[in-house]
């Protein structure tokens, strides 16, 4: 029986707003320290712009074309964008009213002040004067419009400010002085968005530094009005499907075009007088729902920035944590270590300097032979690449597949294609009509019994910097059957290979999806059977619908289903006879939460597997993923009760209601309970213990994790 209705569920961006606004809550909790609150703030911008350059792009481009297919949720383009715009605007009311009535009070009772021009003192109007002057000048660019010089081009993501003048002349008839003239200045990116004053942690918009002086600009006229605004274009392209023979150079030009698309949002000071608006709008061709009217600083990243330029009060930040580095994972030689059993790193608990350090160890090994492996993502400065530059030089056969289309990563990548090549290695851009996603590193040794392969696999990016507050699961292993199947994934990304199979390994778009399938058919034929059957999954989206539609199939089977998932959910709980079986929890707290999970109960055997890949159509279809097995007892052990600590969470989890809310845990007769403190909690235990030991040991089996008694309210 199929449960593919409408009414079962939940559209996709509309789930996503829903997510923003969890990321939001983090913002208004104030058992969060304040300076992270305000960070998160910073987030919540963040996202919603990368929301509108991808996700209502594509939207407004189905609509301008007229498709006419519904979502899983029964919606039409039009539809989603209507709704959007009403929850976006709620939000964005939620946000500044976040700012003004309860992060600015508090910011300013800890001495940190975000101030106007009009409060300051004689000395920092002074300094604001002379950085204006001798800074900000310049680089200042007036652009006028009229009939000979047409409106200037607006930048995505860019601060200007728009002006409106008069004629300052005695000599000029009335109706000239009255006509109406505009201009526009870029707040300059070159410079830093938070001013700082003279004073104790006293600060001012940059925007703010220019305006008293924004006269000194249009000598002979008057500023009759000027108002800050910022616009958020059409960021979304895909090569994915493109014909061209040379897709690097396919990527430089559309990235090249990319500024210059249709404007999705316009953001402008609330007081903005209606001709400077309609004025705006016009030239900007902006449909009234897409204008965002801004009472507070345009562009709530800078809040981030303001967190960040407070240099003091470690007493409004999260405590420092140090990522674990077991002392066995501290040697020259790792390839001996995983020869003895797999080992499992959990990010950013676990250190990532051991993935770094296999690959440079690699990199210098005579017995190393070749060195294979996929890059999605990695860090501006990284030091992954620089490994496998020196192993090129050193003679090893190193190939790389550099995803190109990563979203916004483009041109970093397009730049370390270009260093890897230069470096020697071979660099591939991956299969024709797909990205490649999965995280994958193979390296092939010549040792006295023979060759041997040895294999990394993780949930998330070759990325030294987003490991250190992503939520990530890696495993290095020697198992001959996984090194095998990696070899042939990495033939067929290379070369014309088309293995029928894999032992071990699944991947997207071959056999992942039916492979999980099979798996819920299992616990379903289980269940009907009256024998115990179980589901946990963990990822960061759900919105596939043949998958949802199994997911329910599983429950009216009478299957348990425990499903977490960070951001956007579009199955819903609670419907009787459907989906009474299934509960949603979503974590958002200090690190982002990126692992993906899926457990099977299989009658006891309990089948583990972590993946690349989210439950999400793209993933599934238009995607190379990696679905990879946990099979070393320990490991799985450790990773299941980690799953367990997750499912405890009640102070930073939220549950999906049936109604489609998320509310927060009902905490009555509990003590409370944050996963990720007490990972980093046993982290913190763990090298407190080697360091008392004082003797180098290694992790040969697995101790289990015991609850702390720590309260983490």
């Amino acid at each position: 029986m199929s449960y593919r209705k409408p009414e079962y569920f939940t559209n996709r961006e509309l789930s996503w707003v829903d997510f923003n606004d969890r990321v939001l809550d983090e913002a208004r909790d104030k058992r969060n320290p304040l300076l992270e609150r305000v960070n998160f703030l910073g987030i919540t911008q963040s996202n919603l712009d990368e929301f509108f350059m991808v996700r209502v792009a594509s939207l407004r481009k189905m609509e301008a074309v007229n498709y006419d297919n519904h979502d899983a949720a029964g919606m039409l383009p039009a539809e989603q964008l209507k709704a959007l715009s009403v929850k976006i605007h709620q939000q964005v009311l939620k946000q500044y009213s976040t700012l003004s009535r309860s992060l600015m009070p508090q910011l300013m009772e800890a001495g940190i002040e975000l101030l106007d021009y009009e409060n300051l003192s004689k000395r920092q109007l002074m300094y604001v004067s002379q950085y204006f002057h001798q800074d900000l000048y310049p680089v200042l660019t007036p652009m006028a419009v009229d009939s000979s010089r047409p409106f200037p081009f607006i930048g995505n993501n860019a601060l200007y400010l728009a002006v409106r003048l008069a004629k300052n002349s005695l000599l000029l008839p009335e109706d000239d002085k009255k006509e109406r003239r505009y201009a526009l200045v870029q707040v300059p990116d070159v410079f830093n968005r938070i001013v700082q004053l003279p004073g104790d942690n006293q600060f001012l918009l940059l925007e703010e530094a220019i305006k008293p002086f924004i006269a000194e600009l249009f000598t002979g006229y008057k500023v009759k009005e000027v108002r800050t605004l910022r616009v958020i274009r059409d960021m979304d392209f895909d090569v994915a499907q493109t014909d061209t023979s040379n897709l690097m150079k396919d990527i430089v030009s559309q990235l090249a075009m990319r500024e210059h698309t249709k404007v999705m949002r316009l953001e402008l000071e609330a007081k903005t007088g209606k001709n400077l608006r309609k004025w705006l709008t016009e030239q900007l061709d902006v449909r009234e729902d897409d204008v965002y009217e801004i009472n507070g600083p345009i562009d709530l990243h800078a809040m981030s920035q303001l967190a960040k330029a407070v240099t003091d009060h470690a007493d409004l930040r999260y405590p420092p944590f140090h990522p674990f580095l077991p002392k066995a994972l501290q040697t020259d030689d790792l390839f001996t270590t995983i020869s003895r059993g797999d080992v499992f790193l959990h990010h950013p608990y676990d250190s990532f300097k051991p993935v770094v350090s296999f690959i440079q160890q690699a990199a210098q090994d005579p017995d190393t032979l070749a060195i294979k492996m996929t890059l999605y993502r990695v860090s501006s400065r990284s030091p992954i690449i620089k490994a496998l530059g020196e192993a090129a030089q050193n003679g090893k056969q190193v190939t790389v597949l550099v995803e190109l289309k990563a979203r916004f990563d483009e041109e970093n990548n397009v730049h370390w294609a270009h260093e890897l090549e230069k470096r020697g290695c071979h660099v591939i851009y991956g299969l024709k009509g797909l990205k490649t996603h999965c995280k994958l590193l193979l390296v092939v040794r010549r040792e006295s019994a023979g060759i041997k392969r040895y294999v990394h696999m993780a949930t998330g990016n070759y990325n030294d910097v987003t490991a250190n507050f992503y939520t990530d699961m890696g495993l290095f292993t020697a198992d001959t059957r996984i090194g095998v199947d990696a070899s042939n994934i990495f033939n067929m990304l290379s070369g014309f290979s088309e293995p029928r199979r894999f032992e071990m390994l699944n991947i997207a778009p071959l056999t992942m999806r039916d492979f999980l399938g099979e798996r819920i058919k299992d616990e379903i034929k289980a269940a009907q059977a009256g024998r115990p059957a179980k589901i946990r999954m963990k990822m960061n989206s759900l919105s596939d619908p043949r998958i949802i539609d199994q997911l329910y199939q599983a429950s009216a089977a009478g299957v348990k289903i425990d499903i977490i998932v960070r951001g956007i959910c579009c199955l819903k709980t609670g419907i009787k006879g459907v989906s009474d079986n299934i509960t949603v929890h979503s974590i958002v707290g200090r690190f982002l939460e990126h692992s993906r999970i899926y457990y099977f109960y299989a009658d006891g055997q309990e089948r583990l597997f972590l993946s690349s890949a989210d439950m999400m159509n793209r993933n599934l279809s238009r995607r190379v993923e990696l679905l990879f097995p946990v099979l070393q007892a320990d490991i799985k052990a450790q990773i299941i009760q980690i799953c367990d600590w997750m499912w405890q969470d009640n102070l930073k989890t939220r549950i999906l209601m049936a109604d489609g809310t998320y509310q927060k845990v009902d905490r009555r007769g509990l003590d409370p309970f944050e996963v990720q403190a007490a990972l980093m909690a046993q982290a913190n235990a763990a090298r407190v213990h080697e360091v008392n030991q004082a003797v180098k040991q290694e992790r040969t089996t697995f101790e289990p994790l015991r609850k702390p008694q720590d309260k983490f309210d």
